[in-house]
């Protein structure tokens, strides 16, 4: 379709974000979160954004969020492949703030990460940011200063392809998913520090043994036994998600669940969504209940066509999905919070006004021994491995990266590309004070859906059926690799890589032109979305090395070994990151530099 068309569609469904008459009244005063407009960044010219603190009704409540011309989500930024893009962005803000370009490959200098890439816009400064657009897909955008993105300094970025589209639609549209809370995120960081599972209120308990001998079918002491063993390992079985729906609204472009934001297509049209998680800290089940989704692009690549019922979508995540509106009925697009303490809401339907049944929230979900890489765990992924065979692989061990270790180029062979190790020890480091959880165990899951889905007879997508449409140019195997843990202390919230924080650890440096590996043990029992910078992950799934997925940001399970090679093609300094971000503001963070030379050579890539 047409840009015109979009913008015609989009302004179009925004017209049918209709709220109550009750809500309407209380919002007289004030905007309405959701209003959000689509701007053209390849034009002459280009376009102005404007940062500041505005009232707007969340909810029906009102709240004071970061708006981006004056609404949350921010525009919606289209770009040209091939083009320039401009953007100047005013800081109307009392603070320093920025715009970061998710999963865009940017000059460094543009990535917008203060301290990394440039030292941040003051108040009321202006900064230019100008690129040549280099690739098409759907990205989004979001302050990287502070805890901003909390406050809804977000939006989506649609890059429209120089040449034909391989996706086959008839309209779009936007889909961005959010966590609201009307508290100041400085409180909630506080909290999770000084009290530890501070907003999980689902936490096993004596006085709720009861319900626990329900939801897991086992015994009243297996039950009993089982919360010993926990507490013996200082974990938790509910331990999802750090901040729930307690506190937090989720939001579908803006709006509540109860707003319901309606999305028209016509009977026998093939519906395009552009999905996005801007949340801060939630992963949610996205799915369209009678209605089968088509995955046709992930974190802006385009991939194989296929088919699911059902989808996780990890923080910074984005999955374009194609579906038919088979007939001249509503359909419920329902978004739910992975610890199913909410969810988020929106309505396919061929015109306005129109609903369909809400589903009710699943169970909520609890972590096994496997997610602990606990011997279960381990025997499942290598039995799944070997075809079926009990006999086990031969497990393996990675140190973790010692930048003063790294191995001269000369030394450097190729590395395998195809039937990496499945699993790995755990050891021999470990990680001192900042990781106080080890799975024993490492093991892919590739084709594991994630906690909570995959047993309801829904199809649920998986890394695992990911292919790039087209092998992308650089596919060399890699010569060396990384070994980064992710770890944590959830007593004290701390997060970092390699028990380190941030502030604690020493620059990561790649070689410009080389190809490198970074293996990644998740050692604690949360979901971290890593997120590199400037560069693309190409993510091993076991298919043919040219098919793998590329991505900007992976997830990374609970005592989950996930490999990525990369292409260091970027000179400059980036971030990398989990995108959870109060674990990346407690520190789960790293400053990579790509190099002229790793040694003896100046780190500072413009010495």
């Amino acid at each position: 379709m047409s840009r015109r068309s979009f913008v015609k569609g989009a302004a179009a469904g925004l017209a049918g974000l209709a709220i109550s008459p009750s809500l309407q009244a209380k919002s007289k005063p004030k905007g309405v979160a959701g209003n959000f407009s689509v701007l053209d960044a390849s034009k002459p010219g280009g376009i102005d954004l404007y940062i500041e603190r505005k009232d707007l009704l969340i909810d029906g409540k009102v709240g004071r969020p970061i708006t981006i011309n004056g609404s949350i989500p921010g525009p919606v930024i289209r770009m040209k492949e091939g083009r320039e893009a401009l953007m100047r962005v005013h800081n109307r803000l009392g603070e320093s703030t920025s715009i970061h370009w998710h999963g865009m490959l940017v000059p460094f200098n543009m990535d917008g990460v203060p301290g990394i890439s440039f030292p941040g816009i003051d108040p009321g400064e202006t900064f230019t940011y100008k690129f040549d657009v280099r690739q098409n897909g759907t990205y989004w955008y979001h302050s990287h200063t502070g805890l901003q993105e909390q406050l809804g300094h977000y939006g989506q970025l649609i890059v429209e392809p120089e040449d034909d589209d391989p996706v086959d639609y008839d309209v779009e549209h936007t889909i961005v998913l959010s966590d609201w809370t009307f508290e100041d995120p400085t409180t909630a960081f506080k909290k999770l520090k000084t009290m530890e599972g501070y907003y999980n209120f689902q936490r096993p308990t004596i006085a709720n043994l009861d319900d626990q001998v329900k939801a897991t079918d086992k015994g009243l002491m297996e039950v009993i036994g089982k919360r010993l063993n926990w507490d013996w390992m200082r974990m938790d079985p509910t331990d999802i998600a750090d901040i729930t729906g307690s506190t937090y609204t989720y939001l579908l472009n803006g709006r509540s669940a109860r707003e319901n934001p309606t999305f028209t297509a016509e009977p026998g049209q093939k519906v395009r969504f552009r999905i996005t998680n801007a949340a801060t800290m939630s992963y949610f089940d996205f799915r369209i209940p009678g209605l089968p989704m088509t995955v046709v692009n992930a974190d802006g690549q385009n991939v194989e066509p296929v088919e699911t019922d059902e989808l996780r979508i990890a923080v910074a995540e984005t999955y374009d999905v194609v579906v038919t509106l088979p007939d001249d009925k509503a359909y419920t697009v329902f978004a739910e919070a992975m610890d199913r303490s909410g969810y988020a809401r929106g309505t396919l339907a061929p015109k306005e006004g129109m609903a369909a049944k809400v589903p009710e929230l699943r169970r909520r979900p609890m972590l096994t021994m496997a997610d602990m890489g606990m011997v279960h765990g381990s025997m499942k992924m290598a039995k799944k491995a070997m075809g079926g065979e009990m006999e086990m692989a031969k497990p393996v061990k990675y140190e973790a990266h010692d930048e003063a270790k790294v191995s001269p180029i000369k030394n450097r062979t190729e590395l395998p590309v195809k039937d990496l190790p499945t699993m790995v020890e755990h050891g021999p480091d470990e990680h001192g004070p900042g990781s106080i959880t080890m799975a024993k165990n490492a093991y892919r899951q590739f084709d594991e859906p994630g906690v909570g889905l995959g047993d309801d007879n829904r199809r649920v997508l998986s890394y695992g059926q990911l292919k790039v449409l087209e092998t992308p140019k650089d596919r060399r195997p890699p010569t060396r690799e990384i070994n980064l843990h992710l770890t944590g202390n959830m007593h004290q919230y701390i997060w970092g890589f390699n028990g380190k924080k941030w502030s604690e650890s020493q620059m990561i440096r790649f070689k410009y032109g080389e190809r490198l590996r970074i293996n990644m043990i998740n050692d604690t029992m949360m979901n971290h979305p890593i997120h590199l910078h400037g560069m693309w992950m190409d993510l091993y799934v076991g298919h043919e090395y040219g098919k793998n997925p590329r991505k900007h940001t992976v997830n990374v399970q609970p005592a989950e070994l996930l490999t990525v090679d990369i292409t260091a093609d970027a000179p400059g300094q980036w971030a990398f990151h989990c995108h959870l971000l109060y674990h990346m503001k407690a520190g789960m963070f790293r400053t990579v530099a790509v190099v002229r030379d790793l040694e003896g050579e100046p780190i500072d890539a413009e010495a």
